[in-house]
């Protein structure tokens, strides 16, 4: 009599507390990721390490976390990623505040609209190939300082070849939006501070910034890293003292088409690839965050540097029209040694 056995992957809905989240796992591959449906923050990428299990997420451990989302661990970053320069921007000729009435220190608009947003699951599946969700918000509307209309959609999907996310934003309004995509995933290799950790970005160019960690205007922001020698990362090298909150361009792809940052502990021989298609790597040491202060370091794989939606070298690039939409694929490739 023929027999059936479980696919190799399974998706699930569960709880964290008061938070809905959602469950991929590889069964044969012992691997499982969670994702809070508040934000579409990953909370956990679990892999096996030898005989044991390490999170390589370094994500909200509770409800009450993911609400207040300190650090925006994982944070979906739309419609744009980083900062916004004393929250203004100018496009197509009309001067916007994100932050009218706001004065002084309190003017701080970043990681865009999002994190607060409780996200609809629009598709969840699973199968012999892979545990795929897709997470879906109206939400980017019309606001202050923001007249546009963004659908977002973001789809996790975890297979043999990691885990992938790719965002798709759709300009459902009657006018061109600016908009661009990034991700701010915290990793963890091990117990411990960063400083053995060895990292890698290919990169040829630095984002140079002020105290304010925006951009210096026009060529001043862009540094090579021949210039730079204690910001350069392209060979892989300890990450010993270095402080990093630091963005690089003119990233090089391998022949596949990704761009691959490389962290790796080389203690245990594991690593990760943080990899994209397009845009620049901003790298975090971590060092200011409440919790695990220099414990984890963040790669966030960005469409457009921060404060894109003021720098006229990024026009195009964050320009989305009427009725048009903009993928972003970037993900994580485990690798040991």
């Amino acid at each position: 009599m023929a027999t059936s056995s479980a696919p190799r992957y399974g998706a699930e809905r569960a709880r964290l507390g008061d938070q809905a989240i959602v469950v991929l796992t590889d069964h044969t591959g012992q691997r499982r990721v969670r994702i809070a449906q508040h934000g579409a923050a990953l909370l956990g990428f679990e892999v096996p390490l030898g005989a044991a299990t390490q999170d390589l997420a370094d994500g909200y451990r509770d409800a009450a976390e993911v609400t207040s989302r300190a650090g925006s661990r994982f944070a979906i970053m739309a419609p744009f990623a980083g900062r916004i320069a004393d929250a203004r921007y100018d496009f197509d000729g009309h001067v916007q505040d994100l932050q009218p009435g706001v004065t002084g220190a309190e003017r701080a608009s970043r990681h865009g609209f999002v994190r607060d947003v409780d996200f609809d699951v629009i598709a969840l599946v699973a199968d012999e190939g892979r545990a795929q969700v897709t997470l879906g918000t109206t939400e980017i509307r019309p606001q202050a300082g923001y007249p546009h209309a963004i659908d977002l959609e973001a789809t996790f999907t975890l297979d043999a070849a990691g885990l992938t996310l790719e965002a798709c934003m759709r300009n459902v309004g009657d006018r061109a939006a600016p908009c661009f995509f990034g991700w701010h995933p915290y990793f963890r290799l091990a117990d411990g501070l960063v400083d053995g950790w060895q990292l890698q970005i290919p990169a040829q160019t630095l984002i140079r910034t002020g105290a304010d960690l925006i951009a210096l205007p026009g060529a001043a922001a862009y540094v090579a890293l021949d210039d730079a020698p204690a910001l350069d990362f392209r060979e892989s090298r300890r990450l010993g003292d270095s402080i990093l909150d630091q963005g690089y361009t003119d990233l090089e792809a391998d022949a596949d088409g990704r761009i691959r940052t490389r962290l790796r502990d080389p203690s245990s021989g594991l690593g990760i690839a943080v990899w994209q298609e397009r845009g620049v790597m901003h790298a975090f040491t971590a060092d200011t965050v409440s919790r695990n202060a220099r414990r984890a370091i963040a790669l966030e794989p960005m469409e457009c540097m921060a404060n894109a939606f003021n720098r006229p070298d990024c026009a195009q690039a964050v320009r989305l029209e009427p009725g048009a939409e903009r993928r972003f694929r970037c993900g994580v490739e485990v690798e040991l040694s």
